[in-house]
């Protein structure tokens, strides 16, 4: 396969981890690189209007904020991607995992701007982007283990964007309906 077939077509559920379907299952189409670029446009756009008081919302106590949201979604991206160009590089170390809460516990979230952090989701998607638009076909197709599990180039921009609709979705239904405020 060359790499322009393996951009339109979908990774297969043995390119990775069974938890990894939640994500995946939410992504309609098979042009990886146009979807995250249309997340890319879209997701500022759903934040535009927002205040710093949105920014500080939480749907009940113990949940995060949606700076925090949003901050977690630009770490995960990263880590996520940093996976990506790792096993594309064939690179065999297995890479660990990471605690989502304690990123969030210890990032610095809380003391940002929402606008900077919307900002910074737009260049992290960009290098995102850019990493995956270079990819050749074999390197689409490499295999290696993150947290413990395989898992394939070609299914980590799929979860990425997954991941953004999943955390999308909850902001629209638990942050920002009128019953929340």
């Amino acid at each position: 396969m060359n790499a322009n077939t393996l951009l339109l077509s979908r990774p297969e559920a043995t390119e990775y981890a069974p938890y990894y379907d939640k994500y995946i299952s939410l992504i309609r189409g098979t042009d990886i690189i146009e979807i995250l670029e249309k997340q890319l446009q879209d997701f500022p756009k759903f934040f535009s209007g927002r205040t710093e008081k949105d920014g500080e919302l939480r749907y009940a106590a113990e949940k995060w904020s949606v700076k925090q949201v949003l901050g977690h979604l630009n770490d995960t991206e990263r880590v996520f991607s940093y996976r990506a160009l790792r096993i594309s590089r064939n690179d065999k170390t297995p890479i660990e995992g990471y605690e989502q809460d304690d990123y969030v516990r210890y990032g610095p979230f809380e003391q940002c701007r929402l606008s900077d952090l919307v900002q910074d989701f737009t260049c992290v998607r960009n290098a995102t982007i850019s990493l995956f638009r270079n990819l050749n076909g074999e390197a689409w197709t490499r295999s290696g283990v993150a947290n413990k599990n395989q898992v394939t180039v070609r299914a980590l921009p799929y979860i990425i964007a997954g991941h953004a609709v999943h955390h999308r979705k909850i902001l629209e239904e638990r942050y920002f309906t009128p019953a929340a405020r």
